[in-house]
């Protein structure tokens, strides 16, 4: 992955990346998708409901699993039981997660303030792995930068680093650091990974010629919008492209619905759905209303009636 690569990758969200999303935006051309944040402790411990977030469609073409933990001797005996002999083509360690919960266990970017424990659990990964190994960071958490952990990942031998350019208590406010993801870029010899505010192939183009990086990541660009990989592929590769209209956003919505459905079950499908509708119905005239009425029904049919109806309108107006 030392060159530049063509197309985007699909960032790891909590309750967002799950099998469907990452079906969709496999197929559309997303150069690779990571899993929710799976914790390491639970699946050490054999936790049903975490091991559940593994699972790989034949659909995807180049899946990263993502894990999280503190702990460096757990962390290398789940890579070596789970992903070994498993079909992901990465292993990816979070030090960037900013929620409360994480956090207060000494994870995610908790970890960026501990250079020497972030370096053992990168180099305890790497040592257990058959898969290349690749590390999520932020910019840093209180007032310590994460360059320190970053030129750690390559000393531990760790091959790709993955930069969200905000500091831990940002969150996912303000702007994106991107000068800061490319003194990154300049201070290691393996490729780095820009994250944070991309929504289209012209920020693309600009923050990748700015940074230096190698490629880029998108999450929450992509949520309502998984077009955008397809838009970054086919105009980096000089492929024809046609953006989306309403009707194509309106009909991927029933996909992913449907899709969703199939995966996890009506009732949880529909539950998990109800935030995606916000994406794909954004800025269309009754929108708010549709989703006002999808959020009162758990019923799968009805709601993709709903949405029909919905599209009915937009044709019409």
């Amino acid at each position: 992955m030392m060159e530049k690569i063509k197309g985007a990758i699909l960032s790891p969200l909590a309750g967002y990346t799950d099998v469907a999303f990452r079906e969709i935006c496999s197929q559309l051309n997303a150069y690779m998708t990571v899993t929710e944040m799976v914790s390491a402790k639970a699946l050490y411990y054999e936790d049903k409901k975490t091991a559940s977030l593994l699972e790989i469609l034949p659909h995807e073409k180049r899946v990263a699993v993502q894990i999280f933990g503190d702990d460096p001797d757990i962390m290398a005996e789940v890579v070596r039981r789970y992903f070994n002999s498993s079909e992901f083509a990465y292993i990816d360690i979070n030090m960037g997660c900013p929620a409360p919960k994480i956090v207060k266990n000494n994870c995610g970017s908790a970890l960026l303030a501990q250079p020497d424990l972030a370096y053992e659990v990168m180099r305890s990964v790497v040592r257990a792995s058959t898969k290349p190994v690749s590390v999520k960071i932020r910019k840093g958490i209180g007032k310590v930068s994460s360059m320190e952990v970053a030129k750690l990942a390559e000393r531990a031998g760790v091959s790709l680093i993955t930069v969200h350019g905000r500091m831990r208590e940002q969150y996912y406010n303000g702007l994106s650091d991107w000068d800061y993801i490319r003194d990154v870029a300049q201070s290691v010899s393996i490729p780095v990974i820009g994250n944070g505010d991309i929504q289209s192939y012209e920020d693309v183009v600009s923050k990748m010629e700015y940074s230096g990086v190698a490629g880029v990541s998108i999450g929450r660009g992509a949520i309502g919008n998984p077009f955008v990989f397809d838009e970054i592929y086919k105009r980096s590769a000089g492929l024809d492209y046609s953006p989306p209209g309403d009707i194509d956003r309106i009909e991927m919505a029933i996909r992913q619905l449907e899709l969703t459905c199939k995966y996890k079950g009506e009732r949880l499908g529909i539950l998990e759905m109800r935030k995606q509708f916000v994406g794909y119905f954004k800025g269309m005239k009754g929108a708010k209303e549709l989703r006002n009425k999808i959020n009162q029904s758990s019923d799968l049919e009805e709601i993709i009636g709903m949405i029909k109806d919905f599209e009915d309108f937009i044709i019409g107006s």
